[in-house]
């Protein structure tokens, strides 16, 4: 008995390293967290899972289940496409990215829907919830109902548009499946998923989905960002006849989510033909989801060690400099997915083939404000939003000179949502949870000289000798005497 002691203390000790190995693999890492899910758009078949029944923050891929309800209400005939919808005070005060209408504008659910894909307005998702479902709360209870249908077991919704909210969660497996059901059961609304860019006024803005006209075949969806859940882009393409959905969630970067969708793209597209040689690992629907905490990236993200303010519209244009920023980082250089038929895999796409030209040239899809209009009435109503643009940016710019003396003072991590000036600083925007994207005080002025008041953030804000501004957020040389307030930073939620 004495003899066989050590013989099971190792069984013992090499039991629980087993365990806990396992345990390693199953659960994300917190550092470098992040799922991978690739599948049959028609089959559900699973050609690749990595930490996919992972719950995870959904962010802006959310938008996915607002236009499918909203859709799914279009063609049950509870409204259509050209019904008029009204920007409430609660639409209007969302955080960027969104279209920055005033209360009491109206838009057709057509260009509501236009605007939250392609540019992932946050306000024009509320504004189609609560055209919906009457408000914001009923239209999540209708959101949630829908996954419950479709099999979405992991998945929980509190808002329309990802913003970060205590309870809102899904996870790669549950995003397979909607984009799935988007496609099986709206195929007469699928070109929402995949507009190109869309021109408001004389403001353009492109897909924040950098594969929709670089990757050959790219035919959808949605991206997202919030710091707590990296970057996440669900993305489908079509090749010979076939279509695959990719997911990727975590991604450190804009560039990053695109590059690893194309790499999980090619790979399912080249290896057709090698189906046989690897284990089947079923259907979607069959994964088995895994009964753990969302992991939070938002020092990963949005802390003091980015370089970059993080948004998700980053990276825009990786073609200014040939593709070099981002290739390597954003694929840790020849970085590989592991495949069952290892040392069959075709070579990578690179990021700087995929990223460094432009997309392919395309007319930007009109939206405007107001009713529908076709001929010379659309014509003029495009005319009108792009006057009310020019002008506002005179009242903008008197308004930067006279209180915003400390016009580089903005948070880190701030959206940079191209034309997004409308959405004035909101201290009180950062959500519930803790999980808002940025700094919320403001930073006092840098100290002028002798001579000169200093400029004072708020009645109670800190004092500015306490904490002058850094090198990047100095205040332009002040007038004398000319005492003025500075901005209020504005929280970064980037969805």
């Amino acid at each position: 008995m004495h003899a066989l002691r050590p013989l099971l203390r190792k069984s013992l000790f090499n039991l629980v390293a087993a365990t806990l190995a396992c345990a390693a693999l199953l659960a994300p890492r917190a550092a470098d967290a992040e799922a991978l899910l690739l599948i049959e758009a028609d089959s559900g078949k699973v050609l690749q899972a990595e930490n996919a029944t992972i719950p995870w923050y959904p962010a802006s891929v959310t938008k996915i289940m607002t236009a499918y309800v909203t859709l799914k209400a279009v063609k049950d005939g509870r409204l259509t496409l050209d019904t008029l919808l009204t920007v409430s005070p609660t639409a209007a005060s969302q955080s960027p990215s969104k279209m920055g209408f005033r209360p009491g504008t109206q838009v057709t659910v057509d260009n509501a829907l236009k605007m939250m894909m392609v540019k992932s307005a946050n306000d024009m998702a509320v504004v189609l919830a609560e055209g919906v479902g009457g408000s914001v709360d009923g239209f999540s209870a209708v959101m949630n109902d829908t996954a419950r249908k479709l099999g979405m077991t992991q998945t929980s919704y509190v808002n329309p548009n990802g913003l970060p909210a205590e309870g809102q969660v899904t996870s790669a497996r549950d995003l397979g499946i909607l984009a799935r059901s988007f496609l099986r059961d709206l195929p007469e609304y699928e070109y929402f998923v995949h507009i190109p860019a869309i021109r408001f006024g004389k403001r353009v803005t492109g897909n924040f989905n950098k594969l929709i006209g670089r990757y050959p075949g790219a035919d959808g969806f949605k991206t997202g960002f919030i710091c707590a859940s990296g970057y996440n882009l669900v993305a489908s393409a079509t090749r010979n006849g076939r279509r695959l959905i990719a997911v990727v969630l975590g991604a450190n970067s804009g560039t990053a989510r695109a590059v690893k969708a194309a790499q999980l793209l090619e790979r399912g597209f080249a290896q057709d033909n090698l189906t046989w040689l690897r284990p089947s690992l079923g259907t979607v629907d069959n994964l088995v989801p895994v009964d753990a905490t969302p992991p939070n990236l938002r020092d990963e993200m949005c802390g003091p060690n980015r370089k970059r303010p993080a948004s998700d519209d980053d990276d825009a244009l990786i073609a200014a400099n040939g593709g070099a920023t981002g290739s390597a980082s954003a694929t840790g250089g020849a970085a590989q997915f592991t495949f069952f038929t290892a040392g069959l895999q075709p070579p990578l796409m690179k990021a700087s083939e995929l990223m460094a030209s432009a997309p392919a040239a395309t007319e930007p899809v009109q939206v405007y404000t107001g009713p529908t209009r076709t001929g010379t009435a659309l014509i003029a109503a495009v005319a009108a939003d792009a006057d009310q643009q020019a002008a506002s940016k005179p009242r903008g710019k008197k308004s930067r000179v006279a209180k915003k003396p400390d016009a580089a003072d903005k948070p880190k991590d701030s959206n940079k949502d191209a034309g997004t000036k409308t959405a004035a600083a909101k201290p009180d925007a950062k959500q519930a949870d803790g999980r808002g994207d940025g700094k919320t005080a403001a930073k006092p002025a840098a100290a002028k000289p002798a001579g000169a008041k200093h400029a004072a953030a708020k009645p109670d804000a800190a004092k500015p000798a306490e904490r002058p501004a850094s090198g990047d957020q100095a205040a332009k040389p002040a007038k004398p005497k000319a005492a003025k307030p500075a901005a209020a930073a504005k929280p970064a939620n980037n969805s």
